[in-house]
């Protein structure tokens, strides 16, 4: 429970600082448009913070979802898959904030590696909904 915990304070320093981040950079480059940068904090609110708040209340009613191996290939998965996601985006929010002209090549890499990080987020929360599946059995 308390790794749990801990992982949701992480993620809850990275979504604030992603926030002061944006701020601060689109305000020093001064930039106004849209750009990706908005969503990493966002994300990391809510798949990070929020996500792992709501699992350490499942581990209250039913701690045994904590000790099967796929929670823990959850775990480990969720935690490659939300920061690679969260770096993608910010690599396309500064792209985006210096206004980079990028070659077809390179803007297809940053939105194939993107994919590629929701795509594990995906497989992710499906193994989630496995473990949570065993505990109410």
């Amino acid at each position: 429970m308390k790794k749990i915990l801990n992982t949701s304070m992480i993620y809850f320093i990275l979504a604030a600082a992603a926030g002061v981040f944006y701020r601060e950079f689109t305000k020093f480059n001064g930039y106004t448009g849209e750009t990706a940068l908005s969503y990493v904090h966002t994300h990391l609110f809510v798949l990070g913070m929020f996500a792992f708040l709501v699992i350490a209340l499942f581990g209250c009613q039913k701690p045994e979802l904590f000790k099967q191996s796929t929670f823990k290939k959850f775990f480990i998965l969720y935690n490659i898959s939300l920061p690679f996601m969260a770096v993608m985006l910010l690599v396309r929010g500064v792209v985006q904030v210096q206004g980079a002209e990028l070659t077809k090549a390179a803007d297809a890499m940053i939105s194939g590696f993107a994919g590629i990080s929701h795509i594990l987020i995906g497989i992710a929360v499906l193994v989630l909904f496995r473990s949570l599946k065993k505990c109410f059995e």
